[in-house]
């Protein structure tokens, strides 16, 4: 227990020290990692770890540099710090880049932010404030999440894929069924066949879970022009 309380009070950046922090900031990456893990977000587990051990390396670099190079003694612990907290941006932004329509890419994005953070923190040795840190970040994300679907229920992101038989078939044609079933269209990518003159669309949809899917797919198949309709869901 001494030993214990020796490692967790000691300020030199020793081996010791070193080991502990990271292991502790593999523990805080990988108990966050596992719970995007479970929301199957690209920014899993390994990604988390590999954050957040980063930044804990970095953090320890920031302070074992003036502690030990008596030419480097005035130099600002906090610097590489700060590059790690904007350079961190360009991974989030890969997140909500690929799932830019959904909010869970903006959720991983955040939560890649967070972990960076609580690496920083365990680096200069803030045990407390990366636990608490931690811990309302989880809250955030498992409850917080859970009691979102409560209170405002029903709303998914899908994509719709119309495939169609001729170029005739418009935007226009299957815009006012879906606004029949009160579904939000977010964005549309077409895709030209010009040996085959025809045109498929591939939407985005904001869609509600008491949408009756066999009606809805009924209504856009009996447009003329549409060959077949395939609703997916976006992870």
């Amino acid at each position: 227990m001494d030993f214990f309380n020796q490692i967790i009070s000691e300020t030199d950046i020793n081996t010791s020290t070193i080991l502990f922090r990271l292991l502790f900031s593999f523990l805080i990456g990988l108990v966050v990692g596992i719970e995007r893990e479970r929301h199957k977000q690209p920014a899993g587990w390994r990604t988390h770890i590999l954050i957040c051990l980063g930044s804990t390396l970095l953090m320890l670099l920031s302070i074992y540099i003036p502690q030990t190079f008596q030419n480097f003694q005035n130099g600002d612990p906090g610097r590489i710090a700060a590059q790690v907290v904007s350079g961190i941006g360009f991974l989030g932004a890969g997140a909500i880049l690929k799932f830019g329509v959904n909010i869970k890419g903006l959720t991983t994005a955040a939560s890649i932010w967070v972990i960076a953070a609580l690496g920083l923190a365990i680096g200069a040795g803030m045990y407390m404030g990366a636990i608490l840190g931690a811990a309302i970040l989880l809250f955030a994300l498992i409850t917080l999440d859970a009691l979102e679907k409560k209170l405002f229920p029903g709303k998914f992101i899908k994509r719709l894929n119309i495939y169609t038989t001729s170029s005739d078939v418009s935007e226009e044609d299957f815009s006012i069924i879906l606004k029949k079933h009160k579904i939000i269209i977010r964005t549309i990518d077409l895709e030209h066949s010009f040996d085959e003159n025809k045109i498929n669309y591939y939407l985005t949809v904001q869609i509600s879970e008491k949408v009756k899917l066999k009606d809805l797919t009924s209504d856009l198949s009996s447009i003329s022009g549409i060959k077949r309709v395939k609703l997916q869901q976006i992870l």
